[in-house]
């Protein structure tokens, strides 16, 4: 029996995906989940095989989600499924370790036969994905559009998130508990790392980077 973690902040679409996953006997859905934070707290709670995430989503987004699971639950395979069919978002998702990724407009199979491959450790594409991906190689498309997120510390990503997200000084002071001269130390830290000085620059990086919602 395979364990499956459902991500996505529809509920209309949880519920579908959750009938027709479970109409399988080998595939057991154990929890679902509308945001990225929830998916992390829930893949340590509940330790499923597979993590079917989507990626459009309020708060932290399937990227930044996908990157802590994969980081934090080596064992815990994610197949990301989502609209977004650009070539940033998936060369980003797959950066982040991300076991597989299939398109909406997949069928019920493709997206079963996806779980299994991923929870048996075999990567899985779906077909708009694979040429995408071997055309961009044949191309020889630069991916320079897009900034390393290891230049930045675990605290560094959180404060940042919160900076694009708008917050104060004050407010990401009081989130974490901390003293505003911590929390200026660390923006400032971010700021010398990536070059940005402006909250404009950094808001633009956090979106490009999977640190704040797409839209």
């Amino acid at each position: 029996m395979l364990r499956v973690l459902l991500v996505d902040d529809h509920r209309i679409v949880l519920e579908g995906l959750r009938a027709l996953v479970s109409e399988h006997s080998d595939l057991e859905v154990v929890g679902v989940a509308c945001d990225g934070a929830t998916a992390i707290e829930l893949t340590r709670q509940l330790r499923p095989d597979v993590v079917v995430m989507d990626i459009t989503m309020p708060g932290m987004n399937g990227i930044e989600a996908t990157r802590r699971i994969v980081a934090e639950f080596p064992r815990t395979r994610v197949l990301i499924l989502s609209m977004e069919s650009e070539r940033r978002f998936v060369l980003e998702v797959l950066k982040t370790g991300a076991h597989g990724y299939l398109l909406k407009d997949c069928s019920q199979d493709e997206l079963v036969s996806a779980i299994r491959h991923v929870a048996g450790g075999e990567p899985y594409l779906g077909p708009r994905i694979t040429e995408m991906i071997i055309r961009a190689y044949m191309e020889r498309i630069p991916d320079d559009t897009l900034l390393t997120h290891t230049l930045l510390s675990l605290r560094e990503r959180e404060v940042l998130q919160l900076i694009a997200a708008g917050k104060s000084t004050k407010e990401i002071a009081f989130a974490f508990g901390v003293s505003l001269k911590t929390i200026e130390t660390q923006r400032h830290s971010i700021m010398k790392k990536l070059n940005l000085y402006s909250v404009a620059e950094l808001t633009k990086y956090a979106i490009r980077e999977g640190l704040t919602p797409l839209r």
